[in-house]
């Protein structure tokens, strides 16, 4: 059975930090790429950051680009999302997913697990 579970969110000040991380099991975690998304309250789920299967390709949404930086150890099974500069227009529940593919997109159609969800607070 696939679980994905997201951890790190939490209430953060405005122009501080977080790393939000993922772990996956009961998948080949490399043969998977991974992304991670968001979604604010009375929002539409809004694709972040992506990542192929190696690590060697990433991908971010220009709402984040500069900011955030999404990474990931095959080794651990580990997926992570560092946010840098954040803002109140950040807050959101951040979900990671798995997409077997190789590529890496923002298109959470192609993705085939889901995580519960972290919640990231920004407080204005």
């Amino acid at each position: 059975q696939v679980q994905v579970v997201e951890s790190g969110g939490g209430l953060v000040q405005a122009g501080g930090s977080l790393r939000l991380s993922c772990t996956a099991s009961g998948l080949t975690f490399d043969d998977y790429a991974m992304g991670w998304f968001r979604q604010a309250p009375g929002k539409e789920r809004e694709g972040v950051s992506c990542i192929n299967w190696s690590g060697g390709y990433t991908y971010h949404a220009d709402s984040v680009k500069g900011r955030f930086t999404i990474s990931r150890d095959n080794a651990k099974n580990i997926l992570y999302l560092e946010m840098n500069s954040l803002s109140p227009e950040d807050t959101a529940i951040y979900y990671c997913a798995a997409d077997a593919g190789w590529g890496c997109a923002l298109d959470g159609t192609d993705y085939d697990y889901w995580g519960q969800g972290t919640q990231v607070t920004v407080p204005s």
